[in-house]
Order: structure tokens, then C-alpha cells, then sequence
């Protein structure tokens, strides 16, 4: 089996063995390296400059502390964007607790940054399957401490809470959140009557899932592909598993290349957009011989199998742009025939007993984010609603009409926080296209753009209020 990643410049020791005290004396977290926590801060205050939507919220609403009394327990990946967000969660008054939502997308700095700062960290990049469910517990299993809100990206830390410790859902007044992985639970859960608290799909906030899962990923899958592989796009074959938000945005930027794009897909609707698009619509096993590049984008489950790699030609490159790492069997290449190489980090060659080999990146974990970076910017606006929700009911401040708009995981944890019992049952909740119009018209000024209005004659002939929402909540 291939060896767990770590970064070159570290010792081998894992963090849980380290006795690690931060300047004020604590040990309340488990990072790689405490030492490296002022080369995060300057991280973090990058991240800053471009997330002013969510400075303006910190400045404006920390007076106020609506979220005095929050404990809030939080898996998401542990980047200088979400640094900014914990910190102002923390000037908003809430106490945090936070692991990882992906093994390998920690930056050690950071989390050494947020540990020196005083927020109980528990993630390193490389950990293993269960140093990850020891994070995870390390956040929630504390004397004296019970968590109130529940910040989640892919619903591990969900699934951990139901799973060990039920009974702290009589306290939690509500669950936030943001993948379609964990969207997805969320609904099972709600479909067999488990779900015991109510939850924001922040996911489906069509801002959100525009420029998270679809322009972010335009620009991201380039930038993971080229720097664990330096490799050139132009004339490859590349099959993109899934066409939904992710596989649209892989498959765009992966065209503009040059290169040549084939989709799979089981929604008949999704697949008659790909074609629309001038992308040839296949099944795997009809151009698995021939391609190039595999990317699955489908929040599946064994989509690509042993079969399927088994047939690969040599130097194929696989990886998976979807949340978790179901979607490659990686597991079945684990087999004494099989030889792996470490190339780079988050580089393994899989050999074949013939000679043959395939490029695996990240051990079939989530590329943009184990191998690359995205875009600040883009987590400014997917992060971004539920403002107007929050100004009408006094709570906070609204920012000023030419700054952006507050980070979606905020606010929503403000309104389930805030609100009055009985507001939210024991359901999914969507956010209000009101709020999405809002969160975009915010960003406009950033680009210079300018919106026109409607004229009193024509939002009557329309049936509009001249304000929005200007598209039903169903239109995507």
C-alpha cells in the first residue's frame, strides 16, 4: 500500500504522538507543526484581501455578536479561506471546534495559525483513515463542552455525530451543510424520518453551486491536472464521468485546451446538454482502451473499477473531482501484483505485472483541493446569502450596497441559531432565490458591471416587484 503523504520538509512523526502547547499555553488541538503558525497568518491575511464580503460582515456584526452562546463543531477543508471564516465566526461570538473534511487538503500553516490563535484544530494534511475519525472525535467528545450547530462539508461529521453520540442532537438546533455529497445524505435521512434536527442545503443556493461546483471547477481541474503531472492538454482524450455542475466545468475548460472530450452520464438531460455542447455522450467501457485522462465528477460509487483500470492504456492519468473517494475503486489496486511508486507527493504510479502502469492522483481524492488551490474569489460569492433574512429580523448589519455579501455558512448558521422555535422543523431547507439574486448583485460591482432596472410598466407587464426575486425558486 502506498504510504500516507506528508510534506517533505516535516519529520515523519505523526502530530497525535507531539506534545504541542501554543504561545498562550493551550494543547487543545493537534496540528503538524505549531512552529509554522506565522507563516499562516500571512496566509490567512491574503485570503483576506479577497474575501471582503466576509470582513464586512466581521466588522459590522461583532458588535452585535449574533452568535453569543454558539458552539459550533465544524469538517470542512482546512484552507486560508476557511480560516477567515472560523475567525469571523469566533468575532461573532461563537466557539468553534474543527477537523478536516479531506485527508489530504489541510495546509498545515493555517491550521498552526488557527491553533496559536486559540481555535481547538484538529487536522494535518496526510492523515490516515483513522487519525480522520479521530479528529473528527476529538472535536465533539469533549467534557464540558456540547456542541449547539453543526458545520459539515460531505456529512462525515454528521454521520460520526448520529453514529456515537445521538444524544447530542437533543441540544443542536441545526445542521448547515454545502456539498452535494452531503446534501444528499441529508435528504436520505430526511426521506426515513432520521433527520432529528433541521438542516440548510446551502449546496443548491444556485450562486453557490454556479460558482463553486461549476466555474470553480473550470478553473481548478487545470490547475491540479498540470501541477502533479506538468503535462500538456492539447490533443488529449479525456473522459469526464458525469455532467452536472463539476463535469460541466471540467469539460469546458478541458475543450478550451484542445482537447478531446468524451461524457458519460445517466440523466438523459445532462447527457442531451453534453451533446449540445459538441461533447460525444459514451459508456466507460467503449473508449476506456483509448483515453488519455479520467475524471469522475458523479458523487458516486465505484464508477470506475478494476475492470475499467485493468484496461487502461499505459500512462493513463485518473483522478476524481467529486467529494469523496468512492468513485475509483482504489482499493481493489491494492493487490500483491500490483507494484506503486511514489512519484511526487499526491503522485502514485499503479504497475501492471506487464510493465503497465496508470497515474493516480491523490489516491482518488478530491483533485482540486488535495492538489491545487481554488479560487478565493469564487469562495466570496459561493458562500454568500440569507443577508436580507438576517437585516430584517435586526440581527446583524447589512453590508453596504457596493461590498459583497457575507459567506453562506455564516449567515446560515446566524438564522438557524437565531431562530424562534418552531421556525425550522425537523427538515432540508433551501434558501430563498431572493437571497441568491442578492449574494450576486453584490459581487457585481467587482467587475465593473452595471444592472439595469426595470421601468414601473415593465415589471407590471411582467408581474414583477421591481426588486426580485425576477425567477421562480425552481428555475436553475
Amino acid at each position: 500500500a502506498a504510504a500516507s503523504y506528508t510534506d517533505s520538509s516535516d519529520d515523519e512523526t505523526s502530530p497525535r504522538d507531539k506534545q504541542q502547547k501554543n504561545s498562550k499555553g493551550s494543547s487543545d488541538f493537534c496540528v503538524k507543526n505549531i512552529k509554522q503558525a506565522e507563516f499562516g497568518r500571512r496566509e490567512i491575511e491574503i485570503a483576506e484581501q479577497e474575501m471582503p464580503a466576509l470582513m464586512a460582515l466581521r466588522k459590522r456584526a461583532q458588535g452585535e455578536k449574533p452568535l453569543a452562546g454558539a458552539k459550533i463543531v465544524g469538517c470542512t477543508h482546512i484552507t486560508a479561506q476557511t480560516a477567515v471564516l472560523m475567525e469571523t465566526l469566533g468575532a461573532l461570538g461563537a466557539q468553534c471546534r474543527w477537523a478536516a473534511c479531506n485527508i489530504y487538503s489541510t495546509l498545515n500553516e493555517v491550521a498552526a495559525a488557527l491553533a496559536e490563535s486559540g481555535f481547538p484544530v484538529f487536522a494535518w494534511k496526510g492523515e490516515s483513515e483513522d487519525d480522520f475519525w479521530w479528529c473528527i472525535d476529538r472535536c465533539v467528545n469533549v467534557e464540558g463542552w456540547q456542541p449547539n450547530l453543526i458545520l459539515d462539508d460531505g456529512g462525515d461529521l454528521t454521520h460520526w455525530i448520529y453514529k456515537k453520540y445521538p444524544n447530542m442532537f437533543k441540544k443542536i438546533k441545526g445542521i448547515v451543510e454545502e456539498s452535494v455529497t452531503g446534501v444528499h445524505r441529508l435528504y436520505q435521512l430526511s426521506k426515513a424520518g432520521k433527520l432529528c434536527v433541521p438542516a440548510m442545503n446551502v449546496n443548491d443556493s444556485v450562486t453557490k453551486q454556479k460558482f463553486d461546483n461549476l466555474y470553480c471547477c473550470r478553473e481548478s481541474i487545470l490547475d491540479g491536472l498540470k501541477r502533479t503531472t506538468d503535462m500538456m492538454f492539447g490533443g488529449k482524450q479525456v473522459v469526464v464521468c458525469g455532467y452536472g455542475e463539476v463535469g460541466k466545468g471540467c469539460c469546458a475548460a478541458l475543450k478550451a485546451m484542445g482537447s478531446i472530450v468524451y461524457v458519460t452520464e445517466i440523466d438523459p438531460i445532462c447527457a442531451l446538454q453534453a451533446c449540445m455542447d459538441g461533447f460525444r455522450l459514451v459508456k466507460l467501457n467503449e473508449v476506456i482502451r483509448q483515453v488519455d485522462i479520467v475524471i469522475t465528477c458523479t458523487g458516486n460509487k465505484n464508477v470506475v473499477t478494476r475492470e475499467h483500470l485493468d484496461r487502461m492504456k499505459n500512462g493513463c492519468i485518473v483522478c476524481n473531482m467529486g467529494h469523496s473517494n468512492t468513485e475509483i475503486d482504489v482499493a481493489s489496486l491494492r493487490t500483491p501484483e500490483l507494484t506503486w511508486e511514489r512519484v511526487r507527493s499526491q503522485v502514485d504510479h499503479v504497475i501492471w505485472p506487464d510493465g503497465k502502469r496508470i497515474v493516480l492522483l491523490a489516491e482518488g481524492r478530491l483533485l482540486n483541493l488535495s492538489c491545487s488551490t481554488v479560487p478565493t474569489f469564487v469562495l466570496s460569492i459561493t458562500a454568500t446569502t440569507q443577508v436580507s433574512r438576517a437585516r430584517r429580523r435586526g440581527r446583524c448589519s447589512p453590508p453596504g450596497p457596493r461590498s459583497p455579501g457575507p459567506l453562506f455558512q455564516a449567515l446560515a448558521l446566524i438564522e438557524l441559531y437565531n431562530a424562534p422555535e418552531g421556525r425550522y422543523k425537523q427538515d432540508v431547507y433551501l434558501l430563498p432565490k431572493k437571497m441568491d439574486e442578492y449574494v450576486a448583485s453584490l459581487h457585481l460591482p467587482t467587475f465593473d458591471a452595471h444592472l439595469t432596472e426595470l421601468t414601473d410598466e415593465q415589471a407590471k407587464y411582467l408581474g414583477l416587484n421591481k426588486n426580485g426575486p425576477f425567477k421562480p425558486n425552481y428555475y436553475r
